[in-house]
């Protein structure tokens, strides 16, 4: 399976006990979807995504996820997959409504300012901040626009667009008089 074909679902953070079992921190607003998976990707390394079968899963205190994996009946089995990284295919995202989305699905999508019309398209999403932004690219300018409940009012995958309402001043910043 391609990394590219696949969503991060979480990371290996503790072995749970000496008979191999780990913890996985999820990456996730609902943890329970993921409480009776079979199998998973284990990234071993680079790119390389490894099918992992389950015996037992379920969920240790809300936001971690106890595995019991097939082949992993020890401690140093354990060990060998610590600190790796869980995907699962794309397929398995539960499908969003509204004004919800997945930051990989809106990259290409058009953002349309309720004042200042097409503002440009969304190359990436940086959430490597305290605050998810849209990476916006108009013309040769990159505007940074906040991801915000507040701003975003409409999100349309049929015509690939999302509708905002930016705040003022915000996109003159970027795009100064040229609007």
């Amino acid at each position: 399976m391609r990394k590219e074909d696949c969503f991060y679902l979480g990371k290996i953070v503790s072995k749970y006990s000496f008979k191999g079992e780990i913890l996985v921190k999820l990456d996730t607003d609902e943890p329970e979807v993921y409480e009776n998976m079979e199998s998973v990707f284990v990234n071993l390394s680079g790119d390389n995504l490894v099918p992992f079968f389950i015996k037992n899963c379920r969920l240790h205190k809300s936001a971690l996820l106890r595995i019991d994996f097939e082949d992993i009946n020890d401690e140093s089995g354990a060990d060998r997959i610590m600190g790796t990284k869980l995907y699962l295919p794309l397929e398995f995202l539960p499908k969003l409504s509204g004004t919800k989305f997945y930051f990989h699905e809106v990259i290409g999508f058009e953002l349309l300012d309720s004042v200042h019309g097409n503002i440009g398209t969304i190359t990436a999403v940086n959430d490597n901040t305290s605050q998810a932004l849209f990476e916006v690219l108009k013309g040769d300018t990159e505007l940074l626009i906040p991801i915000n409940d507040d701003i975003i009012t409409k999100v349309d995958r049929e015509n690939k667009t999302i509708h905002v309402t930016t705040p003022e001043g915000l996109v003159s910043l970027y795009l100064g008089d040229t609007i």
